[in-house]
């Protein structure tokens, strides 16, 4: 009769715990990345239904649509063919915490609750949908931001659904 080698039950645990993969960090970050991306509300209406209520181009001024998801439309803001500010329209049921930073808010703009930052500013109109405009550098202040809000269809938008 033949003996078994005990040594051989070892080297087949050592060889499977060898195989494993260690975690990197590009593992952590997807994880990150995985936790807390937002879900798109299925209430959250098609980006392009936004369009409508950009403001209008004339003169200098083109408007060119960058983008458009559900919940989500953005614009850019040109004069003379230079990139002066990015506008956009969101829907907050995307993103319910968005609406939060209007609570306390004491200005207004167009009657819309407002909050504005070093090179942004943005209304929520009808307690849903986050108007913004965002300068490009300096090429806009606080109170030319707040005339480019007054000129989007801020009336349809609060009307429009």
């Amino acid at each position: 009769m033949r003996r078994r080698q005990s040594w051989i039950p070892w080297i087949l645990v050592i060889g499977l715990v060898g195989c494993g993969e260690a975690e990197t960090r590009w593992d952590a970050a997807q994880q990150t990345s995985e936790e807390q991306q937002v879900a798109v509300a299925e209430s959250a209406l098609p980006g392009s239904t936004f369009n409508k209520f950009f403001p209008e181009q004339g003169g200098d001024i083109d408007i060119v649509f960058k983008q458009e998801k559900d919940g989500f439309a953005q614009a850019a803001l040109h004069r003379d063919g230079t990139p002066i500010a990015m506008l956009s329209i969101s829907d907050t049921r995307n993103n319910p915490a968005a609406r939060d930073k209007y609570q306390d808010s004491a200005e207004t703009i167009a009657g819309h609750p407002a909050v504005a930052t070093d090179n942004t500013t943005s209304i929520l109109v009808a307690e849903r949908f986050q108007v913004q405009v965002q300068s490009e550098g300096d090429a806009l202040t606080a109170q030319d931001r707040a005339k480019w809000l007054e000129q989007f269809d801020l009336g349809g938008l609060a009307n429009a659904f």
